[in-house]
């Protein structure tokens, strides 16, 4: 079982949660935030059950070149513990669950969000092939991410026309953010993929990666701030606001300082998680209080 849920991740929560907070951000700036508990619990379950499913598509793509990179080595399809049947199996099982969830949606939203989550399987499924055609895969990866604040916004509001100039800027700061997390995470497999021929942004921006990063993050906190703006987001928002932007920039300055490895782009992925979290208890408070 333990095989399992490595393959699905779900013993890495820092995953699951930096796919949810987009969709936390979505959530608590759409019209009639704060959402219902429904809503918030099956966005939650769907989270789960997609990026469950993407993670094994990844792991089944890549299973031939996990064998060959030190951080990947030891996932459940490259070291032999999960056959690629067994897999195949829970990839299908998650898809299921995930269209289970879709049906679960309120009536007058689920053809809206059905037709999102449509449209989101084929990024979901080529983004672990794009490292063998494309620049830059993380961009792919930021499409997918994307889809996590426009379906709990459709969910929440039935349409994508109510508040549309706050979708945008909140799915433009999640596209960017996504962008520049995963460059960092790629940080650590650059000198690998380059041995073994794959794609990354790390890669293709060589050593205007940082300062790509930076820049990300620049324009994420810019976003949510408009965003943040146009939906009347109270005075006790902003100093979380400020604190997240600032905490943004000082990983990417410690990441200067650091030596790339798997090591320093972990802790900048589980940062990323805290800062992100702390935009969403900022909207969340701005909201209740």
């Amino acid at each position: 079982m333990g095989s399992y849920f490595q393959l699905l991740r779900w013993n890495k929560p820092s995953g699951r949660l930096i796919l949810l907070i987009p969709a936390g951000w979505s959530l608590w700036l759409t019209p009639s935030a704060p959402p219902s508990l429904f809503i918030l619990g099956i966005i939650i379950l769907g989270g789960l059950f997609v990026s469950g499913a993407g993670c094994i598509a990844n792991d089944i793509w890549d299973r031939q070149f996990d064998k060959r990179v030190i951080r990947t080595k030891e996932r459940p399809l490259a070291n032999g513990k999960v056959s690629q049947q067994a897999a195949w199996i829970l990839l299908i099982l998650m898809l299921l669950f995930s269209l289970f969830i879709v049906l679960l949606i309120p009536e007058e939203s689920r053809s809206l969000c059905f037709t999102l989550a449509s449209l989101s399987l084929p990024f979901i499924l080529l983004y672990p092939s794009a490292k063998r055609w494309f620049k830059f895969p993380q961009l792919i990866l930021s499409m997918c991410w994307g889809f996590s604040v426009l379906i709990p916004w459709a969910a929440s509001e039935s349409s994508l026309s109510e508040g549309t100039t706050i979708l945008v800027f909140c799915w433009l700061a999640t596209i960017f953010w996504t962008f520049g997390f995963d460059t960092v995470y790629a940080m650590a497999d650059e000198s690998e993929d380059k041995l073994i021929g794959l794609n990354s942004s790390a890669i293709s921006l060589g050593g205007k990666s940082i300062k790509t990063v930076s820049f990300c993050y620049v324009l994420t906190c810019f976003f949510l701030a408009l965003a943040a703006f146009k939906a009347n987001l109270g005075l006790i928002y902003w100093p979380f606001w400020l604190i997240t932007a600032l905490g943004m920039q000082r990983e990417v300055i410690l990441l200067s300082s650091r030596s790339k490895g798997i090591k320093s782009s972990g802790l900048h992925f589980s940062n990323q998680v805290r800062l992100g979290s702390l935009l969403l208890l900022g909207m969340v408070f701005s909201k209740l209080i």
